[in-house]
């Protein structure tokens, strides 16, 4: 009986200790881009240092709580924009750490049709816009000779949601397409000419798949992952580009500036595929805020560093192109600079 009492006085013991210190209170937790989500999740399923909760509810939303300061980092397939930049304190309150580079591409739902299309930038802004409205329009078959493309309506899916993935998308249509730069322009939510709304990747792809006749755009892992098909787009020097690592990575290979904020669509890369981005993990600078802790502020500067150093081994087998030497070097100075109490974390 007395080693029975002597345990449970252990067992409630241990149980008022787990009480004080909640297991969870040295967790990290992310939310953003479902850009980047297939690799995030392999990285921190890999990570033993810590425990990381990455929730893909897109960059938007994901900015937002990083605002609101409900998760340690979040993750955009765009730099903030101003609005953004205000409401979460200023130009310099947080950092831009590029992860990965990666494409997206164009999927359709054409019956029939099993060849890989061609489109180019024009062609796909003037689908967006509305314009283009047929599959078998002059504009498509000119680029798409011996393919058997039906008088079908093309019906535009876009994302509904705040989107990275919509920011890249956009960005490439402002720079092919003069009346998509005048009338719609690159954003996260975009106010889209055309077309129905599907909430995130899987709701695009949801949409397109069980749509005749749909176009819709994801990033090229999920399309992969999925079985879609995507068209090779044509890039800047006029080569029709199938979207691959090789081709992202080439589109990649740029000049990164200090804050790492850069766009690379419609690459002049000859090989390199258009519509590609980095996506950044966004970290306060200052990491002394809501009674954090130096501990956890010091654990997710090194999960960061270990996600653009030993993590980018995980890029490739998921279909994301690994960061460039120039971007890793970027990437570090960045996360050197973040602080706690005014001073160096690394």
């Amino acid at each position: 009986m007395k080693s029975i009492n002597n345990l449970k006085l252990a067992v409630a013991a241990l149980a008022a200790v787990c009480l004080a210190i909640p297991a969870s209170a040295q967790d990290l937790k992310g939310a953003g881009s479902s850009f980047v989500n297939p690799l995030f999740q392999k990285m921190f399923s890999q990570y033993t240092a810590a425990k990381v909760d990455y929730q893909s509810i897109g960059s938007g939303a994901g900015i937002a709580q990083l605002t609101a300061k409900t998760v340690d980092f979040g993750d955009s397939d765009a730099p903030l924009n101003d609005e953004q930049t205000t409401k979460i304190g200023g130009p310099t309150a947080v950092l831009h750490i590029p992860m990965t580079s990666g494409a997206v591409v164009v999927t359709y739902n054409i019956p029939g049709v099993t060849a890989a299309l061609k489109l180019t930038g024009k062609d796909l802004a003037d689908i967006y816009l509305g314009k283009v409205t047929k599959w078998n329009s002059p504009e498509i078959t000119a680029t798409n000779k011996g393919v058997n493309l039906p008088d079908l309506p093309i019906v535009v899916i876009h994302r509904s949601d705040g989107s990275g993935t919509s920011f890249i998308f956009t960005d490439y249509l402002t720079k092919v397409n003069p009346d998509w730069a005048s009338k719609v322009g690159k954003a996260s939510t975009p106010n889209w000419p055309a077309g129905l709304g599907g909430k995130g990747s899987e709701g695009v792809a949801g949409l397109v798949k069980t749509t005749p006749g749909a176009i819709g755009y994801v990033e090229l892992a999920y399309a992969i992952q999925n079985k879609m098909p995507f068209a090779d787009m044509q890039n800047k020097s006029g080569k029709f580009v199938k979207a691959t690592i090789a081709a992202t990575t080439l589109a990649s290979n740029v000049s990164i500036p200090a804050d790492t904020k850069v766009s690379i669509t419609n690459t002049d890369n000859a090989a390199g595929y258009p519509i590609a981005s980095f996506t950044w993990a966004l970290i306060y600078k200052e990491q002394n805020y809501d009674k954090r802790s130096k501990e956890k502020a010091t654990m997710l500067v090194k999960l960061l560093w270990w996600n653009i150093h030993e993590g980018q081994k995980f890029c490739e087998a998921l279909n994301y192109a690994p960061l460039s030497k120039s971007a890793v070097k970027a990437a570090e100075a960045v996360l050197k600079s973040a602080t706690f109490d005014g001073k160096k974390i690394l």
